[in-house]
């Protein structure tokens, strides 16, 4: 087993060996490579899994990094696909953003970012063609393991490969994501984010969508990740005709979920990652996170903005998504709303139904102390 996560140079070598490629881009991710393997060795306590598993995620994005390069050389045409007023669905961690995300990509009007094609980022094939594909079906087996290995993670947030799922895998390519510190313990690498420049990471990510929905071009694009509450102004500088929806919940719940799930995923990796240490770090992440939002948020046209509450999310799904359209100028369709209620059905049963339990003593944290921090902030009045 691995005492370290390893080096700047071997970590491309291991990756160079997997895909046989060699062309990483320019360099401007490597200063945040470094930074995350000086903080890993200072600030993390990984367990000898730990090290396998960080090592195992860095080395992912060094190869979906050079995927994406050799991609935008054999697809020279991707950069003429337009990307005209996408979504993005963003809030703190755990208000539904999944399930908001989800059902508007089941709209086959739009498209979202299948899991599978942020590791091997490629013009989207033809869905009826992913089964035979190997490189799909090797994924997929893995997150079928996972299943079988840790049922109850999916009560927590289900994954398979051809799920959409969040775009932080697109800006982990340019070592600049949140997903970071929410699996591993890294102040480090947290202060030297924090005075980061987001647009070169977001330009990178725009520039990904128009590889993958190459031959989609006509579909909206919708897109979620709670890690854009840090980089709101980057995002509308490279998307300025971007519709963003936020989510609202009790930050005294999102925080106490937050906490549990991310617990839960990294459970074993870290002698220092558990319990207390987990809860001071994230409530203070996602409390400066929210209020950089909102001050950026204050800065922008509010015809930009929706925000949708968790409670009547929750209790009208549909309603919300048309109050959404509505706002969009859009008809839902027939076929769009027969999608949304199938799959809103598939949610809440099976594999799929929700299945989480936590609180917020569990990470040494009490109401008070979250609303302390959130408490300077009120959600817009309805």
């Amino acid at each position: 087993m691995r005492d370290n996560v390893g080096t700047v140079e071997d970590l491309h070598a291991s990756a160079t060996k997997i895909t046989g490629l060699e062309d990483y881009g320019d360099d401007s991710y490597l200063e945040g490579l470094q930074v995350l393997l000086e903080s890993y060795a200072r600030d993390s306590a990984l367990t000898p899994l730990g090290n396998k598993v960080m090592r195992a995620f860095l080395r992912g994005a060094l190869m979906a990094r050079s995927l994406s390069e050799v991609g935008w050389k054999q697809v020279p045409a991707h950069e003429s696909v337009a990307i005209e007023r996408p979504i993005f669905v963003t809030g703190l961690p755990r208000t539904g953003t999944t399930a908001l995300h989800r059902l508007l990509t089941a709209d086959p009007a739009h498209q979202g970012l299948e899991l599978w094609l942020t590791e091997v980022p490629q013009p989207r094939p033809p869905r009826d063609t992913w089964e035979s594909n190997p490189i799909f079906a090797a994924i997929q087996a893995g997150y079928q393991q996972h299943h079988l290995e840790h049922p109850e993670f999916m009560g927590l947030h289900y994954i398979s490969a051809d799920q959409v799922e969040e775009c932080w895998q697109l800006l982990r390519q340019s070592m600049t994501s949140i997903s970071f510190e929410c699996l591993a313990y890294l102040p480090t690498y947290s202060q030297w984010l924090s005075k980061q420049d987001w647009v070169p990471a977001y330009r990178r990510h725009r520039r990904n969508l128009q590889l993958i929905g190459h031959d989609d071009a006509g579909r909206r694009w919708v897109l979620k990740n709670p890690s854009h509450l840090f980089a709101l102004n980057a995002l509308l500088e490279v998307y300025p005709d971007a519709l963003v929806i936020q989510t609202h919940r009790s930050p005294r719940t999102a925080i106490a979920s937050v906490c549990s799930l991310n617990a839960r995923a990294a459970e074993g990796w870290s002698d220092r990652y558990s319990g207390e240490v987990v809860g001071r770090a994230q409530l203070d992440l996602w409390a400066r996170g929210l209020q950089r939002f909102v001050a950026d948020r204050a800065t922008h046209d509010p015809r930009q903005f929706i925000d949708v509450y968790y409670e009547d999310f929750v209790s009208e799904p549909i309603g919300v998504v048309e109050a959404i359209y509505e706002r969009l100028g859009t008809p839902l369709s027939t076929q769009a709303r027969a999608a949304m209620q199938a799959l809103h059905g598939e949610s809440r049963s099976g594999e799929r139904k929700p299945t989480h339990r936590y609180e917020l003593a569990d990470f040494g944290l009490t109401g008070e102390e979250v609303d302390e921090r959130f408490g300077a902030w009120e959600p817009p009045v309805r």
